[in-house]
């Protein structure tokens, strides 16, 4: 799927782009436990566009700037008016 053809609210969505931003990790506090999670923002283009994807905990130290990655079964979500796109529990993220 092309990156330019992701909306929000798409399900069960399967991308292959390139990093070409990766920002530095927060932390975040969960809403339904006491714990706190890690989270980093990246954003992966193709030749038809760029989007914002989201990492968590162990998937920032996976993924780098110009690594080639691979999202099953992702999804795309709306925050503050723009679009990401989401690996999730049932998604599975590849790097190379």
């Amino acid at each position: 799927m092309n990156i330019k053809d992701l909306r929000n609210g798409m399900k069960r969505v399967n991308v292959e782009a390139k990093v070409v931003e990766k920002g530095n990790p927060r932390e975040v506090t969960s809403r339904y436990k006491d714990e706190t999670y890690k989270v980093a923002d990246a954003v992966v283009a193709d030749d038809t566009g760029s989007i914002k994807l989201t990492l968590w905990n162990e998937q920032i130290d996976q993924v780098n700037v110009n690594d080639t990655i691979k999202i099953e079964n992702g999804y795309v979500t709306s925050f503050k008016g723009e679009i990401q796109l989401n690996v999730g529990k049932f998604g599975k993220l590849t790097v190379g």
